[in-house]
């Protein structure tokens, strides 16, 4: 799988741009801040409707305008698909496919496959166990699209639990009404949690032994890469040979958001489910949080991702299926060692996009096209070279001054949303 062609209008920084790709290692090479991240960003989220950088849309969207627009060629084997995404923050996103009527944006999932790997990924090893359980869940819904409903509608039930908690705690009153509310969401948060935590379980039972080549290949093997999932559902907690059924969970959790009604009334809060669980990452028998080296910490986020991307390639082997994979700004940080042992893993991928403050931060293994984004006062000014020898090509990023268009082997505009309706599916350090 690869992408030919990308077009953004209105997205971060840019008015508008057009870039030319191709199969193969391709780095976006410039100075902080002109840009480079948010092409490899609009790449990633056109894939998976979430930014790595965001939690929310309206960051993506440039100043003073009321949506974005990220458009692409995609080419797996002999096929081509036109694709574009619409943002609109506080509405529905909105997707067409081959120049077709706008759809939901939840109807372009999969279309395009992508695994990024950025600083910010640093987070899944030093952070709060939030990180983790998006990581996690963007990778499952990766995999099956249609467990994205089940992840929105425990959000949605959760919300009303905690609303009702709240409320009746601000009032001071919890009667038979309230009780027989409360016994009302718990079946509904039981049935869509169990669908989560089902699905989370058997990402981790594919993600678990990729883990630890992707960490040994990068640091010699070193020190063996493990997890274990913790969780407040009794029989969801650790490795996973097995993963409990559906049903199974449910009623595990249901009882246990029962035994903790006392507590949750006095708090105001759920206090039981996915929303509090956390993925433990360990180095040998030491926890990596804490423990972990700065060096240790950068091999074990790639990792991660890179057996994210293993996970999605042995989900479809067919080759013309590989996600497009994303490096933003990773090769400054780590050691020639680890730089050409990295250049070794990512070349498997039919395309990969990488951005770099400098050339020389890049491995000579990865024989990549170079495109260097400059910027002035009208936009960017792009040349691509390749290892050998330097190759212009004019107007493969614009930064325009007239309106933007989508090229013409490009997708067409998304229409507008009528109405307004919650955000959906998706969440930015420009650089």
């Amino acid at each position: 799988m690869y992408l030919s062609q990308l077009t953004v209008a209105d997205f971060r920084s840019y008015r508008s741009a057009h870039l030319t790709l191709s199969p193969g290692a391709t780095v976006l090479v410039g100075a902080n801040g002109v840009g480079k991240t948010n092409l490899v960003e609009a790449v990633g989220y056109l894939g998976s409707h979430t930014s790595h950088r965001v939690s929310q849309d309206a960051p993506l969207v440039r100043f003073g305008q009321d949506r974005a627009r990220i458009g692409a060629r995609i080419h797996r084997g002999s096929r081509a698909v036109a694709l574009e995404l619409e943002i609109l923050p506080g509405r529905s996103n909105r997707v067409a496919v081959n120049r077709g009527a706008p759809v939901r944006a939840r109807e372009g999932l999969g279309i395009l496959r992508t695994v990024v790997f950025a600083p910010e990924d640093l987070a899944l090893v030093t952070q709060d166990p939030g990180g983790r359980r998006r990581f996690l869940d963007q990778l499952m819904v990766q995999l099956r699209p249609a467990l994205g409903e089940a992840a929105a509608d425990y959000e949605r039930v959760l919300r009303q639990r905690n609303a009702l908690l709240k409320t009746a705690r601000q009032q001071g009153r919890w009667g038979p009404e309230e009780e027989a509310t409360l016994a009302v969401w718990d079946e509904h948060l039981s049935m869509a949690g169990a669908r989560l935590l089902n699905g989370r379980l058997h990402v981790l039972q594919l993600l678990a032994a990729p883990l630890r080549q992707m960490y040994a290949a990068l640091t010699n093997g070193s020190k063996p890469a493990t997890f274990a999932y913790e969780s407040t559902v009794p029989g969801v907690s650790g490795t996973h040979q097995q993963v409990p059924s559906v049903q199974q969970i449910a009623a595990a959790m249901r009882q246990a958001l029962e035994d903790a009604h006392e507590q949750e009334r006095a708090r105001a809060l759920t206090l039981v489910g996915p929303h509090r669980d956390e993925l433990a990452l360990f180095l040998g028998p030491a926890p990596a949080r804490g423990f972990a080296s700065h060096g240790e910490t950068w091999s074990l986020a790639l990792a991660l991702r890179l057996a994210s991307y293993d996970v999605l390639v042995a989900d479809d082997p067919d080759p013309d299926a590989r996600p497009v994979l994303i490096l933003d700004d990773v090769f400054a940080e780590l050691d020639a060692a680890r730089r050409g042992r990295l250049a070794g893993l990512v070349s498997r991928a039919e395309q990969v996009l990488l951005t770099a403050a400098a050339v020389e931060d890049i491995p000579e293994e990865l024989h990549a096209v170079r495109v260097l984004v400059r910027q002035d006062a009208d936009g960017s000014e792009t040349v691509a070279e390749t290892a050998d020898h330097p190759l212009p090509v004019e107007g493969d990023i614009r930064r325009a001054r007239m309106d933007p268009e989508i090229p013409d082997d490009g997708p067409s505009p998304a229409a507008e949303d009528d109405g307004p309706s919650p955000a959906a599916e998706g969440g930015a350090r420009d650089g």
